[in-house]
Formats: C-alpha cells, structure tokens, sequence
C-alpha cells in the first residue's frame, strides 16, 4: 500500500511535516517569546 487513501489525509500529513520544517529552520515567530527553542515550540503546538 503506498501513498495516501485521500487528498485530505495527504494535505495532513504533508502540513504536519511543513510546519515541523518550519520549527527547525526557526521560521516560526511568536509574540510571547520571538526566539523559542525547537522543543518550546512544538510543546505550544502540542497544547
């Protein structure tokens, strides 16, 4: 089974794996802390 069942689950996954990438190349800015760590940022997302 290779690939996704829908275009939705594609959409998903592949903005989950986006936005990760964004967290690592620090592209993610935010208001309360401007410079947050890797783990900060993913503890935010996780809330």
């Amino acid at each position: 089974m290779l690939g996704f069942k829908t275009q939705k689950t594609a959409d998903i996954i592949l903005s989950g794996v986006e936005l990760v990438h964004m967290m690592r190349k620090r592209q993610a800015r935010f208001a309360y802390n401007p410079a947050p760590s890797l783990a900060e940022q993913f503890n935010t997302l996780a809330a």
